[in-house]
């Protein structure tokens, strides 16, 4: 069964950790972001894309899987980097800045960029912004940390002039699309999926202007586990075919 553990937990001691080590302690230490995809409580169940493939995971591999929960990416990476955790099973675009640094699984999902912004019957009739060249001098707002940062940087060089990104350091993506449906803030960024989903409920947001291309998205593990990232592709490749997977991304993505 999977355990949920609270971030707080003291580290274990710190050791080098691959596959087999992995397999001989019967313990796989995952980090994962809290969202209204991943990972998230429904009634008084734990659900999300993330949370069950680590479900199918453990099923299949035999081991015990720890759930750690923490939103902040810099923080995913630096508790990786420290052996506190295994794999950072989230929703990364694969970026030539991380692959110098970590290693990157086969693609889980595919996903891009999408701006957030109000429409114009709750915006005081502007229009949403459609050219990219119209984000001169705009400010967006993310997450202090946000993989999106890097696409707006080179965004910013693509247009020729500034844009302006406001790192903000206390809310995550699904906050500040909350603060655009309610004119607090104009713009943000988000994945589609992301922006789908939320678009449910918030009328208000116009998610029809891509950011970036298509990405592909992984999972996340240190250069020292050769083997893991090995058998997680090996897994991935095999498991992507199953109708346990079929059933597990309709579920959360077709919705």
């Amino acid at each position: 069964m999977i355990i949920i553990v609270n971030i707080k937990s003291p580290e274990k001691e710190l050791i080098t950790r691959d596959y087999s080590e992995i397999i001989d302690s019967g313990e796989f230490n995952v980090v994962t972001d809290y969202n209204s995809i991943g990972y998230f409580i429904s009634g008084d169940s734990v659900a999300g894309f993330q949370y069950e493939m680590m479900k199918a995971l453990e099923d299949d591999w035999n081991v015990e899987v720890n759930i750690f929960l923490e939103n902040s990416l810099d923080d995913n990476l630096k508790g990786l980097q420290s052996q506190k955790y295994d794999l950072v099973a989230r929703n990364i675009a694969v970026n030539s800045e991380l692959r110098e640094l970590f290693y990157f699984t086969e693609p889980i999902t595919l996903n891009k960029l999408v701006l957030i912004q109000r429409k114009a019957e709750y915006n005081d009739s502007i229009e949403p912004v459609r050219q990219h060249l119209d984000l001169a001098k705009k400010s967006i707002y993310v997450p202090e940390d946000s993989p999106s940062i890097l696409r707006l940087t080179n965004l910013s060089h693509e247009i020729g002039d500034t844009i302006f990104i406001i790192k903000d350091s206390t809310y995550e993506t699904e906050q500040l699309v909350m603060m655009v449906a309610s004119g607090n803030i104009d713009f943000t960024v988000s994945d589609e999926r992301t922006a789908l989903r939320l678009s449910e409920t918030l009328p208000e947001i116009d998610i029809e202007t891509d950011i970036s291309f298509t990405q592909l998205e992984s999972w996340v593990l240190r250069r020292d586990s050769n083997n893991l990232l090995d058998s997680l592709n090996s897994w991935i490749n095999t498991f992507k075919n199953s109708n346990r997977f079929i059933e597990i991304y309709n579920k959360y993505y077709l919705k």
